[in-house]
């Protein structure tokens, strides 16, 4: 049945209930209430720095936050704080936020509280702004520097949405107007300005557009090995050789995103590109403990060496999301989204609780962990898996002596 939707009334503003925050918790670490936070600063402006000056700078910012290799992609009304950290918890080393609108969250104060907060554990941390206008690029970008490690240019969104907003990939048409963005940020902001992009066809225009964001100030580069009429990312296949290239002609660290779904993947992409680190979305929401070297069924059952775990499942990953959310409240909107992604397997065995969980119009914590509860009285169990240690592999039984 369909979702059932209830209105609710904000200052005479009628909204949705699922935009609602899930909780009033005075624990929202919005960025509105993080005023003792010190800006995190370059102590020059990128603008000043030129050519070896700005690669050394890149470079020595990237080192200090630990190289990280392990990183949450960006994700529209997913990679909020309480999944972040969740993560964290797991294995990531450092995460994007949702693709904020920059001209929304510049004018729009309860659009910057209710979908930007973050903490102290949730660094590092890379800010994502869509935009077509550099003056509002910095205005939103300026908002975020003292709370942020970089601020990040989406430029690889493929949706319709971002060929009627004029944003995301379809800025790809317009390579002046992506420069102007990125060297406003640069030349203005004391922290280092990223660029997340999707490749061309044609492979001499990907290598060009990367030495063009370089130039223009561009910190660091993360490269989605897919076009931007490749959304499917079950029906074509990342294209490695397309990072791999980037990453032999630009200077500056390269993060590989597309086709990583467990740490087979996540070690063979490194290998291949040369990149210096990966970002997973998909995957990660139907299993935010892929870093840590748990993988779903689709990639344990049939694969050698793979044994169940018999500890963490996605039950509990949801329990623990849940227990997150309760202390950096989201609005309900979010995580009904993530109850879907995390328990999509258990719900296809037990069809009548999502049927349930779809009527609910107004969620509350306690329906949640109580679903939670009634799917394992139901005797619903659906594994991760891990890698055998060489002890069990070793075993002629599997099973470690």
């Amino acid at each position: 049945m369909a979702t059932q939707t209830l209105n609710s009334s904000i200052n005479g503003e009628v909204v949705d209930d699922d935009d609602l925050l899930c909780s009033d918790a005075a624990t929202t670490s919005s960025i509105i209430e993080q005023g003792e936070r010190q800006p995190f600063g370059l102590n020059c402006v990128n603008g000043y720095l030129k050519g070896e000056a700005r690669i050394e700078r890149a470079w020595a910012h990237w080192k200090k936050l630990g190289e990280p290799k392990l990183i949450v992609a960006p994700m529209v009304d997913n990679s909020e704080l309480p999944f972040r950290l969740l993560c964290r918890k797991h294995g990531a080393q450092a995460a994007y936020t949702p693709m904020f609108h920059s001209r929304i969250f510049s004018e729009n104060e309860k659009y910057r509280s209710l979908e930007f907060t973050t903490c102290k554990e949730d660094r590092p941390l890379f800010v994502q702004f869509c935009a077509n206008d550099p003056d509002t690029l910095l205005e939103a970008a300026r908002r975020v520097e003292p709370y942020c490690d970089y601020v990040d240019i989406n430029l690889g969104c493929p949706q319709r949405i971002a060929r009627r907003g004029n944003y995301g990939a379809f800025l790809m048409d317009n390579l002046p107007l992506v420069k102007s963005l990125v060297e406003k940020l640069a030349s203005n902001l004391d922290v280092p300005v990223s660029c997340k992009i999707r490749v061309f066809p044609n492979l001499q225009d990907t290598l060009s557009y990367a030495k063009m964001l370089e130039d223009a100030g561009c910190s660091l580069l993360a490269v989605h090995g897919r076009t931007r009429d490749e959304k499917d990312g079950k029906k074509f296949r990342a294209n490695w050789e397309a990072i791999k290239a980037v990453r032999d002609v630009v200077r500056i660290p390269v993060l590989a995103n597309g086709d990583i779904r467990h740490m087979d993947d996540v070690h063979n992409c490194l290998e291949k590109t040369g990149a210096d680190g990966v970002l997973s979305a998909e995957s990660l929401l139907e299993n935010p403990a892929l870093f840590a070297g748990y993988r779903t069924a689709e990639w344990g059952l049939s694969t050698a060496g793979i044994k169940e775990d018999g500890k963490l499942d996605q039950a509990e990953l949801l329990v623990d999301y849940l227990k997150l959310c309760e202390r950096h409240p989201v609005p309900w909107r979010m995580i009904r989204s993530h109850v879907h992604k995390m328990l999509g397997e258990w719900f296809r065995i037990q069809p009548s609780v999502r049927e349930d969980f779809n009527q609910q119009s107004q969620l509350t914590f306690e329906f949640l962990y109580d679903l939670v509860n009634r799917l394992r009285e139901l005797g619903v169990s659906v594994p991760l898996y891990v890698k055998e240690t060489q002890e069990e592999a070793a075993s002629p039984n599997g099973d470690a002596a």
